[in-house]
């Protein structure tokens, strides 16, 4: 299914305002930390696993000296997003600014770890764009039926009763991603061997 959302323009409302380039430029920010920068950007259903892969995971980097950090979207939707609902419009626009935040940690020389949802592709299309060839597209692949059973906020419950609206499986549209970089079928695998998972894939990408 398309993307029912119209797109907005990502130009600034103003025209008086000039990018501001750092003295640092990204490479000396990598040598310093032994490491690329970059994005790992997890897609799929509620309770598919995200936010918890995604915090083991950090915890594993951080303890092999890599600078990393963890967005997902209860912390966003705490601070950065706390206006936005779950519209379509809404849902993108949560999306455009995780991303533009995920592109400045990346900047920075991070691995930054973002966890949501994110429905569209159009959308994760957008992100990827932000991000220069260091995007990587993880989808946490697990069937519909296990996330309901796994529902561990209830949050699926109350979709089925339409006390929620616009929950994605549901009532609204999930668009899985087409050429992943990575793949992590949750249903079949451990938390701990998804991690190891994308620890080996990272080690791939950085010979």
């Amino acid at each position: 299914m398309a993307n029912p959302v119209s797109r907005k323009s990502n130009s600034p409302k103003s025209a008086n305002i000039t990018a501001t380039i750092s003295k640092i430029p990204l490479e000396r920010r990598e040598r310093r930390n032994g490491h690329r920068g970059g994005v790992l950007w997890f897609t799929g259903f509620s309770a598919a696993g995200k936010s918890t892969i995604a915090n083991e995971l950090e915890a594993a980097l951080f303890k092999c000296g890599i600078q990393t950090f963890v967005l997902d979207g209860d912390r966003v939707r705490h601070g950065l997003c706390r206006d936005l609902g779950f519209s379509p419009d809404d849902r993108q626009e949560n999306i455009r600014r995780v991303g533009e935040v995920a592109a400045l940690f990346a900047q920075a020389g991070f691995i930054c770890i973002a966890a949501f949802i994110s429905p569209y592709r159009a959308d994760r299309s957008l992100v990827r764009g932000m991000n220069d060839g260091n995007f990587f597209e993880v989808f946490v692949n697990a069937p519909l039926s296990v996330c309901e059973a796994r529902d561990p906020k209830g949050l699926y419950v109350k979709a089925r009763e339409n006390k929620i609206k616009n929950f994605t499986g549901i009532s609204a549209p999930y668009e899985a991603p087409e050429k992943p970089e990575l793949e992590l079928p949750t249903d079949l695998l451990s938390v701990q061997e998804s991690v190891l998972k994308i620890v080996e894939f990272l080690r791939i990408e950085a010979d």
